[in-house]
């Protein structure tokens, strides 16, 4: 049954559409009210699509809660009485309104899916938990398998941009990673990063993308996020080691967390246990991973961070009060020739710019860069991060502090006070440069991808991106 395309409804349309003589639907505050052998309701962001038939049948598919943590689609259907087919087509046209406010409907999704990812069912994840979502919503969907590593960079280097408004990755952080990289090797590299949102449905055994912008690692709360998604502009960071430029989206990172998550890949049969098993281990050791690091800051200490961060979440929250559906990303598209942009610091290869900040760390334990909050489920790393203000968060830890200190510094990760552990350095950065020193090898992270172990430079692009959110501006996240 092919939906209707009613005209542009009238300000005099009711909420009220009685479809029988003992049944109604009325458009709440928020939320579709049922009335009819009993009362029901299903929220606005639930609502996928409605639909009238000729005959004067109104179907409305929805995401039925069946968890906390899972959806799945449904639908319900009506005969009108008496059919008004211009009245309840004006007032469907006022239940999509509600449900998606600025929100692009039936989007058309490249959905690229990574079944070696994980534990390597997310064939079956995509098939039985996100297609249907994504069915019922009325979206376009290209579904591609990815075939080996890196496949995914080449997928976005040679997709047609202009047949696609999203890239949703079926996978772990991996698959994003590799489809920025394909964007950004584009010569359209500019124009294809903005005009292309990036989602990810989490599917693997880092799912921080999904956490950040969607708010759950369910793959069906995920895909209705994605359904339901605002585009939101997202800084993207540039690595430069050796000859090689390459773009981060999630985070950067040298020491105890870079070594645990790579070093421990032989234990993935572990699940998330091989983290902490990989940190307690190195903790006791008081592993130390010496460095020279020069920074480009921005707010220098805790209570800046803090206050930077306070002041963009209130102009947020105070803009969502005046447009209460806003169109966040107001971004002029980039011209049909335009690349990356200029590296403004130059590159690891060039002389340090003048201004940065210099610092010796001979005793570090870890050095982190993210651009996003979540890095795992319980892993609010960097909890004043925003998606578009031109910074990296960066955090400085020592490795030869008290191992108890160290363990209670991880526990109060969960509980989402490490941002006020005295040990931990938090800066706001534009950019910044690290050498690894006194080591002939060791272990460098980049968005979870090993890279060489050498020096490296990063510096943000602000906005440069583009990724689909909950609230079109700021990550699913709470602050300092």
């Amino acid at each position: 049954m092919a939906p209707a395309q009613p005209d542009a409804p009238t300000p005099d349309v009711p909420d009220l559409l009685t479809v029988s003589s003992d049944a109604s639907l009325t458009l709440g505050t928020d939320s579709l009210v049922i009335v009819g052998m009993k009362t029901s309701s299903i929220p606005f962001y639930n609502i996928l699509w409605a639909a009238l038939s000729d005959d004067g049948q109104v179907t409305i598919q929805y995401a039925h809660a069946e968890s906390k943590k899972a959806v799945r689609a449904a639908s319900i259907a009506y005969t009108l009485d008496q059919p008004d087919l211009e009245l309840a087509g004006a007032w469907i046209h006022k239940l999509l309104d509600r449900a998606y406010g600025a929100s692009q409907r039936r989007k058309r999704i490249k959905v690229i899916v990574n079944p070696f990812g994980g534990k390597g069912g997310a064939i079956n994840i995509y098939a039985k938990l996100i297609a249907p979502i994504f069915a019922a919503a009325g979206c376009e969907l290209d579904v591609q398998h990815t075939q080996r590593q890196g496949h995914g960079v080449d997928i976005a280097q040679n997709m047609d941009i202009e047949a696609y408004d999203v890239v949703a990755c079926c996978s772990g952080d991996g698959i994003p990673h590799e489809v920025w990289n394909g964007l950004g090797k584009r010569s359209d590299a500019a124009r294809a990063l903005v005009k292309i949102a990036v989602a990810q449905l989490p599917c693997g055994s880092g799912n921080a993308m999904s956490l950040n912008f969607n708010g759950t690692d369910s793959p069906s709360l995920a895909a209705l996020a994605v359904v339901k998604g605002l585009r939101t502009p997202l800084d993207l960071a540039s690595v430069t080691q050796g000859d090689k430029r390459m773009l981060s989206f999630l985070s950067q990172a040298v020491g105890i967390v870079a070594e645990v998550d790579l070093a421990t890949e032989n234990l993935r049969w572990m699940g998330s246990g091989r983290f902490t098993w990989g940190f307690l281990k190195r903790c006791l050791l008081r592993k130390v991973y010496p460095a020279d690091i020069a920074v480009r800051v921005v707010h220098d200490n805790k209570p800046a961070v803090r206050a930077a961060h306070r002041t963009a979440v209130q102009a947020a929250r105070h803009a969502d009060s005046l447009n209460p559906s806003p169109n966040t990303d107001d971004r002029t598209l980039p011209a049909q020739d335009a690349g990356l942009p200029a590296l403004r610091y130059g590159t690891i290869n060039d002389a340090l710019p003048s201004g940065w900040q210099l610092l010796s760390e001979p005793k570090l334990g870890n050095f982190y860069a993210g651009n996003l909050a979540y890095m795992s489920p319980d892993a609010n790393m960097f909890p004043a991060a925003l998606p578009c203000d031109g910074c990296l968060d960066l955090i400085r830890i020592p490795g030869n502090i008290n191992p108890f200190k160290a363990l209670n510094g991880l526990s109060s990760i969960k509980k989402n006070k490490f941002f006020d552990q005295d040990h931990v350095n938090y800066q706001k950065v534009r950019a910044y440069r690290i050498t690894p020193t006194g080591q002939k090898d060791g272990y460098i992270s980049i968005d979870g991808e090993r890279v060489a172990f050498e020096g490296f430079q990063v510096e943000i692009h602000r906005g440069l991106g583009t990724a689909l959110s909950k609230s079109g501006r700021l990550c699913e996240a709470s602050g300092p």
